[in-house]
């Protein structure tokens, strides 16, 4: 994982190219500029309040580098609560590079003292739930304003990765 920069859009934008990665989390494919913008906010590492702080990684394949997705964590309530997520380009899919980078991230919270980990996930998205499951998160029951699954962890033992 390297930390994101508006630079990244160039090679994302094909990443995120695939119209199913936003079956489950809606919106389309962004284009460069949007992608280039949206990192650069993203990169800025929070709002100007200080209410929040933003971590984002480009997720790379180790043997080449090349960029497969990302994952990111908006940190709250003074650094204790981390809402995590992640997105791995159609064609990395099944290869256990979500588990990985997702568990290195929980990994790298911990290390800065976040407590807590939570992810939002549609109740449809299998491959999601099972990420989440793979690195500790337990679904809650809850169900958050747009309709997704609660997900948390105050623990990490189950945390593993395929890789």
């Amino acid at each position: 994982m390297t930390p994101l920069s508006a630079a990244d859009a160039d090679e994302m934008v094909s990443v995120l190219a695939a119209r199913e990665l936003y079956t489950y989390i809606g919106g389309e494919p962004p284009s460069r500029e949007e992608l280039r913008a949206r990192y650069e906010r993203q990169a800025a590492g929070g709002p100007a309040d200080g209410s929040q702080e933003w971590h984002n990684w480009i997720v790379r394949r180790a043997e080449d580098s090349v960029a497969v997705g990302t994952v990111q964590a908006t940190v709250v309530d003074g650094g204790r609560v981390a809402d995590v997520a992640w997105v791995v380009g159609a064609p990395f899919q099944g290869q256990g590079y979500a588990v990985e980078a997702a568990a290195g991230m929980v990994a790298w919270l911990r290390d800065h003292g976040v407590a807590e980990v939570r992810a939002h996930i549609h109740p449809e998205h299998a491959a999601s739930a099972r990420v989440a499951e793979r690195i500790g998160l337990v679904a809650t029951g809850e169900v958050d304003d747009e309709g997704e699954r609660v997900w948390r962890t105050v623990g990490v033992e189950r945390m593993e990765t395929n890789r």
